[in-house]
């Protein structure tokens, strides 16, 4: 008897195994890897808060590079992954090899296209992201690491996504989880022993995150995925660039997610630092926690889009209603208690970061504003996702781009100027909340399309 292919098993798992399950085995894995990584920036952000106060908020500038190296990642990532899924449910797997095969080098190339002039003009990007003279010469130090790595981290993502848009979540955590924890290790390592200072948490997360590239590359190479990059899928140049519009068109909203992230943060640090080194220190903390509790529900996410991917493509149209909604109530469920706890315990988790009293009060308030939010990330995540899944590009480009740009730029504008510093506290809670009331009507709509669609 013949072996089945390995992309029929794979098509049978996507669309007959019972959706809980099937959920709970892709998330499990993707929630350990976001966690990682949420992980190890935390480690960043508290190795190098014990150089100083300044040093700490340059943990705060430098993410907003890092926040565009994971837009332009995430873009191509999420672009691919999403045709990827609904391409395997439609079992084109050729058509699925030229996808992966034009994101990965695609990806490489835009890394190049940050790391190049991000270097050239290292010092002025530092001053245009709201480096103060006291913080400059620490931001500088751990970026030129993290511009170095760009291409790199670039395209970690895009095999991130691919292995984890074929199912192959495990393969994915194991790649992401042992670049995070070797960089947990070496940061005290680099910072501490090797007396590198800032420079130390930088190369520690370059070194961690080539380690996780060559991981990720070496499971598509050696086959374990079922589609395959090679230079010999590219195909001719007007194919190639009408295929390289399709997967950035299928992942802008993504790159609007990530892309107005690096904006909102440039602008929060900017009003921020009106107030002082310690107010940047405060919400630099606060936005790595926050990470890390919203990273499981974004893990809990990316578990759910492969599955619709696949069941959307196959016209499974019931698996795709009943994997939504299991989404948003597990989501909803693990970030409710997670809230609460942090909330009660925010001067101590702030204190482990920081010692300094106002950087303690600074970002006590905002983390007990954030809890009060992260409740409605599940329905904002989900009905995201839900769409860029399924190809409704301009919906899921809207409904990402809310929170931190329809929403969040007027605010941080306004409300600091109303208000002073408490307005500015209250920006980002002010904007999840409007995200969450616009992302119902749009969720609710799609899935009694779906409903009308599987009942005729």
């Amino acid at each position: 008897m013949a072996p089945v292919p390995a992309g029929e098993t794979q098509f049978a798992k996507m669309t007959q195994t019972p959706i809980p399950a099937l959920i709970s085995r892709l998330a499990v894995p993707t929630v350990i890897s976001m966690l990682v990584s949420s992980l190890y920036n935390m480690a960043d952000t508290f190795f190098v808060s014990r150089i100083g106060t300044s040093a700490g908020a340059a943990v705060g500038i430098v993410f907003s590079v890092m926040a565009v190296i994971q837009a332009l990642g995430f873009t191509i990532g999420m672009g691919t992954g999403s045709l990827l899924s609904r391409l395997l449910g439609q079992k084109d797997i050729d058509a699925a090899d030229k996808i992966v095969s034009i994101g990965f080098f695609t990806a490489i190339f835009l890394g190049l296209c940050i790391s190049v002039p991000g270097l050239i003009f290292l010092e002025s990007f530092m001053v245009f992201l709201g480096s103060t003279p006291t913080i400059l010469p620490f931001a500088k130090s751990y970026a030129f690491y993290i511009l170095l790595g760009a291409p790199l981290m670039c395209g970690a993502f895009i095999l991130n996504n691919i292995l984890r848009a074929e199912g192959k979540a495990a393969f994915s955590m194991v790649g992401l989880t042992t670049g995070g924890i070797l960089n947990i290790l070496l940061d005290p390592i680099f910072i501490f022993v090797f007396g590198m200072g800032t420079a130390g948490a930088g190369a520690a997360t370059l070194i961690s995150q080539t380690i996780s590239f060559c991981i990720l590359l070496q499971f598509i190479l050696r086959g374990k995925s079922v589609s395959r990059i090679s230079v010999f899928n590219i195909p001719g140049s007007r194919q190639l660039f009408s295929s390289a519009v399709l997967i950035t068109s299928t992942g802008f909203p993504s790159l609007c997610r990530q892309g107005l992230a690096s904006i909102s943060t440039m602008m929060l640090n900017r009003r921020a630092s009106l107030y002082g080194d310690a107010v940047v220190a405060g919400f630099a903390i606060v936005l790595r926690i926050t990470m890390f509790i919203s990273s499981i529900m974004i893990g809990i996410g990316q578990g759910l889009t492969p599955v619709v991917g696949f069941n959307y493509g196959a016209g499974k149209f019931r698996r795709v209603r009943d994997a939504y909604f299991f989404t948003v109530a597990t989501g909803f469920a693990i970030l409710s208690v997670l809230s609460a706890l942090l909330f009660i315990f925010a001067p101590e988790v702030i204190r482990a970061f920081s010692e300094k009293p106002e950087v303690i009060a600074a970002g006590t308030v905002v983390l007990h504003w954030q809890c009060m939010a992260l409740p409605f990330h599940p329905v904002i995540i989900s009905s995201n996702m839900l769409m860029q899944a399924t190809g409704k590009i301009g919906t899921a480009t809207f409904l990402s781009a809310n929170r931190q740009g329809v929403f969040f730029i007027p605010l941080v504008i306004v409300l600091p100027a109303l208000f002073g510093l408490s307005g500015l506290e209250i920006v980002q809670s002010i904007a999840d909340l409007l995200s969450f009331l616009t992302a119902i009507p749009f969720a609710v709509i799609f899935l009694r399309k779906l409903k009308d669609a599987g009942n005729s």
